[in-house]
């Protein structure tokens, strides 16, 4: 089993050079990058003399959990996609990490991530998953995430429901292609919370084969300006905006109309009760009675 151990990095031709007066020690304690992806790795040993670590490539590996990392609390930066992790742990001392890869491993659940108040991106698309099961995402995570997260990437895990990310309202860039979002109402309301959202794909959606589908995502996010790779023309929004108000405000037109309408279409009832006439002496006038009242049509010439 190859374990990336600080014997490794002493063997690695890429790291350490030993330098006049410079030992190997002290080398260790002034690395702030550690390259170790494509390197068959499948355990991370005790690294914690390089204490000033702040970015680490273990992308492309064969690394089942994620351990041995509590004292990296300089690190910004962790690739670990395409690896075999199954589960997101042991990184609530990584307090400055701003950037975290996880594309392309074993994830069912996004959890563990409540302490990383400086996180900016989240990286999780293509997990290999079981057939049927799709990426769940836990809500205590993502409240916590709100204030920060800027960058989310979930491409391709089956997910059918985005309606607990409303509450990430600084998201910058969203992308969740090939998934099986189907209902353009949920995407419309989640959208509505985002307010910096600046580019989106949704590319291989279900949804994305709805009638005004790219008309009704413009509207609703007021400040998007790319689309599933697209540009969008400030023009051609602007345009979309109007039109939709226009709309709106036609349909209340035609609401009030409706409500004015049936009273108004009889004048003669209408001046029976305004100006005052009075029933027929002996007719007894009663709500029921105006209900039933219906003008007589004109008799038909017999044949």
């Amino acid at each position: 089993m190859v374990r990336l151990t600080i014997d490794l990095i002493a063997k690695s031709r890429n790291h350490f050079k030993k330098k006049r007066g410079l030992s190997f020690q002290d080398y260790l304690k002034t690395l702030t990058h550690l390259h170790f992806f494509s390197r068959s790795i499948e355990d991370i040993g005790d690294l914690s003399m390089c204490r000033n670590l702040t970015v680490l490539y273990l992308y492309d590996n064969q690394i089942t959990h994620i351990c041995n990392l509590g004292f990296a609390s300089n690190l910004t930066h962790l690739y670990m996609q395409n690896n075999n992790i199954t589960r997101i742990e042991n990184l609530s001392n990584l307090q400055r990490l701003s950037k975290l890869y996880l594309g392309g491993n074993m994830i069912a659940v996004v959890e563990g991530l409540e302490t990383l108040c400086e996180l900016k991106e989240l990286h999780l698309e293509s997990q290999r998953l079981a057939p049927g099961e799709k990426l769940l995402l836990d809500p205590m995570t993502l409240l916590s995430l709100a204030k920060s997260l800027c960058v989310l990437n979930i491409n391709n895990n089956n997910i059918d429901d985005i309606r607990d990310l409303t509450v990430l309202k600084e998201l910058q860039r969203f992308s969740a292609a090939d998934n099986r979002l189907h209902s353009m109402e949920e995407l419309e309301d989640v959208f509505s919370h985002w307010p910096h959202l600046l580019e989106m794909d949704l590319g291989g959606n279900p949804v994305c084969k709805k009638p005004k589908y790219r008309d009704r995502l413009i509207t609703v996010c007021k400040s998007l300006k790319v689309l599933n790779g697209r540009e969008i023309k400030e023009l051609n929004r602007q345009f979309l905006i109007n039109w939709k108000a226009s709309k709106e405000a036609k349909k209340k037109t035609n609401n009030k109309h409706l409500i004015g309408g049936p009273l108004s279409s009889y004048p003669s009832l209408t001046n029976d009760f305004n100006v005052g006439q009075g029933p027929h002496p002996g007719h007894v006038c009663s709500h029921a009675n105006v209900q039933r009242w219906r003008p007589q049509q004109p008799l038909r010439a017999q044949k």
